[in-house]
């Protein structure tokens, strides 16, 4: 029989506190359908953003509220409010598509971009485009990426905005390697990561297996 108080989310044994693996059906199956190759780009796309909003719902659970007064149709209350700034940061180009997903539940937030490029003979990112908002510092900050391979661009990432002001970083992704897991903990074990699914690692050319190929690509239609 079913806990009404268990969390909807699963850490995973092996995994600090700070890793967060999604164990939900909705998410399990949406996944299940972005990994196979026969779902092309259209449907892809929506997929994608479907599971960035069921993910930040749990994400952003101990996000700061305000008090504010309203009125309702039938007399005054006090309701609640975000009570902070949130900035959203997608890695470009993958990134973008989780976003979508994200403000379709989270409007009031900031959007800041950054462009990292992967360098295919180091795997080593290499930035192209930074885009932040200088009060960066004044809420939470969400780093968006779906894919977590190597963990070169979320290190990356995780230092510019940390070096920009950003004390509570968070970081949503949708499969990750336990390479890049270790990665990025090691670099910055304050940052906690989202993850729809753990797979099993990196090959030698620094693919996620068994992954589902190149997300930015499969989101695009490009090759």
């Amino acid at each position: 029989m079913s806990q009404p108080d268990l969390p909807e989310t699963t850490v995973q044994n092996e995994m600090p506190p700070s890793v967060v693996v999604f164990n939900h059906p909705l998410i399990r199956s949406k996944l299940t359908t972005l990994r196979s190759t026969e779902t092309r780009h259209r449907a892809f796309r929506a997929i994608l953003a479907q599971i960035a909003g069921l993910m930040v719902y749990e994400v952003t659970r101990t996000f700061a509220t305000r008090e504010i007064d309203i009125q309702t149709p039938l007399e005054p209350m006090k309701g609640e409010e975000l009570g902070e700034k949130i900035t959203v940061v997608p890695v470009l180009r993958a990134g973008l598509g989780m976003t979508n997903g994200i403000l379709d539940l989270m409007p009031e937030a900031r959007i800041g971009h950054l462009g990292l490029a992967r360098d295919e003979d180091t795997l080593e990112p290499v930035v192209y485009l930074r885009k932040l908002p200088l009060d960066i510092a004044d809420g939470p900050v969400i780093l968006v990426d779906p894919m977590l391979a190597t963990g070169g661009s979320a290190v990356a990432a995780a230092k510019i905005l940390r070096e920009t002001g950003a004390t509570d970083l968070r970081m949503i992704c949708l499969v990750a390697a336990p390479e890049g897991i270790r990665r990025l903990q090691a670099a910055d074990p304050d940052l906690t990561i989202y993850t729809a699914a753990l797979d099993r690692e990196l090959d030698e050319k620094g693919y996620i297996r068994p992954g589902l190929g190149d997300a930015g690509d499969r989101l695009y239609g490009t090759n």
